[in-house]
């Protein structure tokens, strides 16, 4: 009796032992990589993205905490310090790097191929070489794409024109290393609407350029800005609200958020949405799928928000017809 009990005891700590490495197995570690900003936005009180992102990876079973570890990090706004932190993220070889910004995914990739990375881009994938196509994207990135061109840049434009008609010169809040890529998607529609683009172009992305740049634009007072989308400028989206309205000058921004926080008017693509799809795509990896294989997300669906008490503060009145087009309007 005593030997079956010792055998039994055995066979349980056996199975014990086993279960112990299966759990331990199912650990998983992932790298989250801004390029502005506090890590601390990177959490589900965060920034839209990050909300839908974290609470899209619980509804999946992957919960930080338990089974998933998450590693946070910023660029702190310094491009000249990306390809550096790209080469210490990948030195800590997480299980995937999610990475929202282009020359951050290019140096993790370039330090290495191998690590699986979910890449939030707004500009072409394939134009910079990480992959292949938008179905297939091949190699080890995979992510969603928030490119808009011409299209979505004439579309924030022409609202603008709408909302204050009196517009000739608009100036356009981006950081200098991209404006001249970007600069390119608002030149047709601009001349079209017989509107001059000029650039706020911020040096570094960190709240001291955002507010030298809003006071040298006092000085050469434009009609209205654009804020683009990129992440680098997110990070600071508070700040440029509310010198935005200090300067009152009517801004319209790529994201919903910038709305809810005060901003005037936004048109863009759900934020929610696409944090829900780099989760998916996390998820999938996790769970042995290839990011070559995992096609590469474009959003078809772009939401107009405006703020009405914003407007009245900026003694601006939408027009009838725009407010019927919008996709929601806060009061």
């Amino acid at each position: 009796m005593r030997r079956r009990d010792f055998t039994a005891g055995l066979l349980l700590a056996a199975a014990a032992k086993a279960l112990r490495a299966q759990e331990m197995a199912k650990q998983h570690r992932i790298a989250i990589v801004r390029p502005a900003g506090p890590t601390a936005l990177i959490s589900d009180t965060g920034i839209r993205f990050y909300r839908a992102f974290f609470e899209e990876l619980r509804r999946l079973g992957d919960i930080e905490g338990q089974n998933l570890t998450v590693e946070r990090y910023s660029g702190e706004g310094r491009p000249e310090g990306f390809v550096g932190l790209a080469r210490e993220v990948v030195n800590r070889s997480p299980d995937v790097i999610v990475v929202a910004n282009d020359a951050i995914a290019q140096a993790a990739h370039a330090a290495n191929d191998t690590i699986p990375i979910v890449w939030i881009t707004g500009g072409d994938p394939i134009r910079t070489a990480l992959a292949t196509s938008l179905a297939r994207p091949g190699g080890s990135i995979t992510g969603v794409t928030v490119e808009e061109g011409s299209e979505i840049g004439g579309k924030r434009l022409q609202i603008l024109k709408e909302a204050v008609p009196s517009a000739s010169r608009v100036a356009c809040l981006d950081v200098r290393k991209y404006w001249e890529g970007d600069a390119r998607s608002y030149r047709e529609p601009s001349a079209q609407l017989q509107i001059s683009m000029v650039g706020m172009l911020l040096q570094e992305s960190n709240p001291a350029e955002v507010q030298r740049v809003f006071a040298e634009v006092a000085q050469d007072r434009p009609d209205a800005i654009i804020v683009n989308g990129r992440a680098d400028l997110t990070a600071h989206h508070q700040l440029i609200i509310e010198l935005a309205n200090k300067s009152r000058l009517p801004a319209m921004y790529a994201w919903r958020d910038y709305v809810e926080a005060g901003g005037l008017m936004a048109y863009g693509a759900d934020l929610g949405e696409l944090g829900r799809r780099a989760a998916n795509d996390v998820h999938e990896i996790l769970n042995g799928a290839k990011p070559g294989d995992i096609p590469i997300y474009q959003p078809t669906k772009y939401e107009l928000v405006i703020n009405l008490k914003t407007a009245k503060s900026l003694d601006l009145t939408f027009p009838p017809a725009l407010l019927a087009a919008a996709d929601e309007v806060i009061e």
